[in-house]
């Protein structure tokens, strides 16, 4: 069965081309989202097993966001991105309830797979 997956950033264009890679890749983009709140709130209407979110949003950082969607009790699993590299986010990505990070630059379907792999 293939995952299902919300994608959160607020570049529009980076939206439309990783929901074309990871729909290439064997996921099924639900939906995306341009800001933390409306990214709740369609991981409550679609309930995907996988939300991939940006920590820089104009509204909630990604951290946040991750919080709040694992607090939601849906059964998915939360991705964070950026274009920054995990050493310019420090302890936030591992104090995080998030499954892990992959920069913008590394992201495919495969990794996304890899980091969940351990969670099937």
């Amino acid at each position: 069965m293939r995952r299902r997956i919300l994608v959160i950033d607020d570049n529009t264009a980076f939206r439309g081309a990783v929901g074309r890679l990871l729909e290439t890749g064997g996921f099924v983009v639900v939906a995306g989202a341009a800001t933390g709140a409306s990214g709740v709130q369609l991981a409550r209407e679609h309930k995907p097993d996988v939300v991939l979110v940006d920590v820089q949003l104009p509204d909630i950082d990604g951290f946040d966001v991750a919080e709040q969607l694992v607090g939601l009790d849906l059964a998915l699993q939360v991705i964070l991105t950026s274009s920054l590299d995990t050493s310019d986010l420090g302890a936030l990505v591992t104090e995080s309830s998030a499954r892990g990070f992959i920069p913008k630059a590394e992201l495919s379907a495969q990794a996304i797979e890899a980091l969940l792999g351990s969670s099937r």
